[in-house]
């Protein structure tokens, strides 16, 4: 089996090469990101996504320029949001375009994940495609329906990434300090016992002991 696996690897590092042009790499590893596969070729998705980075790129694709922004902003690479001022009127409201255009819409809804707290007008972005494929979900042919439909129900914002982060560390010391506190109750109610019958073993010295105050 470890044979074929490397085998495997071997034809997938290929791919790199293979590819014809950027939107194909970024393509290839956007799949093995979803495939959970990606740490399998760490030096040469960051190669290629240093390349991508460097590089010139006049996209008109909604669902490209979202897709670069997205897998560029994951692996450490700084875009600017204004890279979606593009497909904007100069009042803000996005074209009437990328309303018919689903799979971009998925992809610009795709980078909640990656927005900083600062990025307003991205967040109002982020809702606009929510909104609209909320809207279209039903009339979607699969795996794009799959794909709206797990997008909808999972994505999570940065900033709700942290605060859960940081409710599950508060819970934690929330539960440490009950815990403490019912080990103080213990220990006064052994100590009065031991008091009262005169009980002196050496458990309660031990227990005592080992109770954080």
């Amino acid at each position: 089996m470890l044979d074929r696996v490397n085998q495997l690897k071997g034809e997938v590092s290929g791919l790199f090469e293979a590819c014809k042009n950027v939107v194909e790499k970024m393509d290839l590893v956007d799949v093995l990101q979803h495939l959970g596969i990606d740490h399998h070729f760490k030096e040469q998705i960051a190669t290629t996504l240093s390349s991508i980075h460097r590089g010139e790129f006049n996209s008109s694709s909604l669902h490209e320029v979202a897709l670069r922004f997205r897998l560029l902003r994951q692996h450490g690479f700084w875009v600017s949001a204004s890279e979606f001022n593009k497909f904007k009127h100069e009042d803000g409201s996005f074209i009437n375009d990328i309303t018919n255009d689903p799979k971009g819409l998925l992809s610009l809804y795709n980078v909640a994940n990656i927005l900083t707290h600062d990025e307003g007008a991205l967040q109002e972005a982020i809702l606009f495609a929510r909104r609209h494929l909320e809207l279209m979900k039903s009339s979607l042919k699969s795996p794009l329906a799959e794909q709206v439909e797990h997008a909808l129900k999972n994505t999570i914002t940065k900033d709700l990434k942290e605060a859960i982060l940081e409710l599950a560390k508060l819970d934690y010391n929330l539960l440490q300090r009950l815990h403490q506190k019912e080990l103080k109750t213990i220990s006064q109610w052994w100590k009065d016992l031991s008091e009262d019958i005169k009980l002196e073993y050496t458990l309660e010295s031990q227990f005592v002991k080992h109770i954080p105050l």
